[in-house]
């Protein structure tokens, strides 16, 4: 039972991860390195994520800048970004791409906002699974004589615990990060 518990457990602190790592991707108005990081361009026939063959670095609050470690790749790199959905345009002068991100629209604000609670929601949704699975799995041992009826109980008790745990910090972040494009 312990060993379900602390296994589901792990599962719902990577969705938490990933919820970060995902929230981290939506830009704030400043010039943040993370928005790239999804980013794949051609590299020798192989899609590759951008900071494995750039590096990006922020020269002021609204901007970035990013140098290949490979110049033959410059136009490779411009047109996965025109192709993205960052809605950026790239100014390409022959070793470096520049990118200059205009102030968010108030429309744009609530449009990202809207995708921050519904990436937060989705989360959610993987935590109450990653429960039912750890249910599933203990009315299994009740069924193969494993676990007594209370055992069963105190697991689903202890599961759900976790469970409302991982879903009040997943309401925490995407409510910082809600604020954090409320203020831009």
């Amino acid at each position: 039972m312990k060993e379900i518990i602390k296994q589901h457990e792990q599962k719902m602190s990577k969705t938490i991860d990933v919820l970060s790592k995902e929230l981290s991707a939506i830009r704030a108005g400043r010039a943040n390195p993370a928005v790239l990081n999804k980013l794949t361009v051609e590299y020798y026939g192989t899609p590759t994520p951008l900071p494995q063959v750039a590096a990006v670095s922020s020269p002021d609050p609204r901007s970035l800048q990013i140098q290949p470690w490979d110049a033959s790749i410059l136009r490779d790199i411009e047109k996965a970004i025109q192709t993205s959905d960052l809605g950026l345009n790239p100014q390409n002068d022959g070793k470096v791409i520049r990118l200059t991100f205009p102030p968010l629209t108030e429309e744009r604000r609530k449009e990202l906002i809207k995708q921050c609670s519904k990436i937060g929601e989705d989360a959610k949704v993987a935590i109450r699974n990653i429960r039912r699975d750890a249910i599933d799995k203990f009315k299994d041992l009740k069924k193969k004589n494993e676990a007594t009826e209370d055992e069963v109980k105190d697991g689903e008790q202890q599961i759900q615990k976790i469970t409302d745990k991982y879903v009040k910090e997943i309401d925490g972040i995407v409510a910082k990060k809600s604020a954090e494009l409320k203020e831009v």
